[in-house]
């Protein structure tokens, strides 16, 4: 036993003021082994519900995260045993605040890359707006998100734009999204015409889902016009622009053979001689 103890008690000595001893080495090896089993644990609950795909991506952040976090603890350990690390303690803290500013940006684009796919907020596919941009997503990286605009522009989205502005992911809670169309009409217009006209419009477009089915509101008594909102649901409001154009054309053909007018706005100007 008393053997043991020496055995234990015997420091490996590298300079005059550097040494440790076999059984603090024994006590770093036991922190790297518990830390090791600690971040696969973290690592599997952060994991569980991801895709394979974003899994493959948030296990390549996570491998750069765990060495960083070993020196952390490392150093930590060393310290806690009488290793001297005051000066890579300093050096380390210099180098780190020197790196976080320079890439400051970089790193708010990779942890909010991290927080999407941790969240699954977004997905491949989805339609978002994000900055008044409209695009669907073909591609989560972690520093960027790519979109395709519906002009077949690509929108490269730097990933902290998510935590800075609000955004509105269409198709989160599916691909039906209820759309609409506002339209005047002159003062002393049959209102109950314009109603049938309005539906027969959306009803007539064959993107228009017929359940839940269109409906129309008489939203105010305008300066000019009395004005109504017509609404219906569409599967792809990806395109809802080129489907409300055509319920426009269709809305407009009605109403010129139904002898209902579309009104601009009238002042009266009095012009007083002195």
């Amino acid at each position: 036993m008393k053997k043991f103890k020496e055995i234990l008690n015997y420091e490996f000595s590298f300079t005059d003021d550097i040494s440790i001893s076999v059984k603090g080495l024994l006590f770093v090896i036991l922190v790297i082994v518990l830390t090791s089993v600690v971040l696969k644990l973290i690592k599997r609950i952060l994991t569980r519900n991801l895709p394979k795909d974003d899994r493959a991506k948030f296990d390549t952040v996570f491998s750069y995260g765990k060495w960083i976090v070993y020196l952390i603890f490392l150093l930590i350990t060393l310290n806690a045993i009488g290793f001297n690390v005051t000066g890579v303690f300093a050096a380390s803290a210099a180098l780190l605040i020197g790196v976080g500013l320079a890439l400051q940006t970089l790193f708010q684009d990779i942890i909010s890359g991290i927080f999407i796919l941790l969240d699954q907020s977004v997905h491949v596919g989805d339609i978002i707006e994000l900055d008044g941009k409209v695009g669907r997503v073909e591609e989560i990286k972690l520093r960027t998100t790519r979109a395709v605009t519906i002009d077949n522009k690509v929108l490269v989205i730097p990933n902290h734009l998510y935590l800075t502005n609000s955004l509105f992911n269409w198709t989160q809670n599916g691909t039906l999204t209820r759309e609409n169309v506002e339209v005047g009409v002159a003062y002393g217009s049959d209102v109950q015409l314009v109603k049938k006209l309005l539906l027969q419009a959306a009803n007539s477009h064959p993107e228009v889902i017929k359940v839940p089915e269109p409906l129309v509101v008489f939203t105010d008594f305008g300066d000019s016009s009395l004005n109504f909102k017509l609404i219906f649901t569409l599967n792809d409001s990806f395109k809802a622009t080129f489907q409300k154009s055509d319920i426009r054309f269709e809305i407009d053909r009605l109403f010129r053979e139904n002898n209902i007018t579309i009104p601009f706005p009238q002042r009266d100007i009095h012009i007083k001689n002195k």
